[in-house]
């Protein structure tokens, strides 16, 4: 990451390293979808296949991070970072994990399936909406290169607030590893991850410049609110800087 800132199908299939809401409220936004993933997995291509099918529903806001723990068995992942596969396992620690563990999927940051396995994932994020869930208001606009992000609440909220800068869609030719002799296609790819800082309710704004996200290309830009310590997802949103959808 370029900076850092404020601050199985069965269980066989999954690659292992070595190693209060209240009731009635709001429950109509997007569901938060986080895909684990590493180009030198060998049960990932499926998870990677999935996953493009979620990002393109208007119900589910998607981010795919790779992790470099995968990366000594012979093809070094283009996208993973020290940095995102931190986040992972900022997840092992919030939803107590025995083990970290490749495809995963964290669903609203409050729970986790395995991310080749389309059954499970959609009956986490069923279970996940038929929960209490607290709702933050996440408005984003661009003005002359810098994203505002406009946070509203009625409720005291103790939140941090993370801002991803996404691919669309790579095509990577991979030559060595698992998955030598494939071309794999990732979708909604974090390639930045920047802390805006942190949050405890009411009405409140952040400004982010998008420079460097522009001039590295990227696709879009995606705002999470969630609980400290990478816990539950109170509210999310994103915007294209390039294009429609995905």
């Amino acid at each position: 990451m370029s900076r850092w800132l404020a601050g199985i199908v069965s269980v066989l299939a999954v690659c292992l390293p070595l190693m209060s809401a209240s009731a009635g409220e709001n429950q109509s936004r997007a569901t938060v979808l986080e895909l684990f993933t590493s180009q030198g997995c060998s049960s990932c291509p499926a998870a990677d296949r999935l996953f493009g099918k979620y990002a393109s529903r208007d119900d589910i806001i998607a981010l795919s991070f790779h992790v470099d723990y995968w990366d000594y068995i012979g093809w070094k992942d283009t996208f993973a970072t020290k940095i995102t596969t931190e986040r992972q396992r900022g997840y092992g620690r919030s939803l107590s994990q025995r083990h970290l563990y490749t495809p995963e999927i964290v669903v609203d940051g409050r729970k986790h399936t395995v991310g080749s396995n389309g059954a499970d994932i959609d009956q986490t994020i069923g279970n996940v909406r038929k929960a209490p869930r607290p709702i933050v208001s996440v408005g984003l606009k661009v003005e002359d290169g810098v994203l505002v992000t406009m946070l509203s609440s009625k409720k005291h909220h103790a939140a941090e607030i993370w801002l991803f800068e996404i691919d669309r869609k790579n095509d990577v030719s991979i030559s060595r590893g698992e998955n030598s002799g494939h071309v794999l296609s990732y979708h909604h790819v974090v390639r930045d991850i920047q802390s805006l800082g942190k949050w405890e309710g009411g009405e409140q704004s952040f400004s982010s410049d998008l420079k460097s996200a522009r001039e590295a290309g990227r696709d879009g830009v995606v705002v999470v609110v969630q609980e400290y310590g990478q816990g539950a997802v109170l509210g999310a949103a994103q915007v294209w800087l390039k294009g429609k959808g995905s």
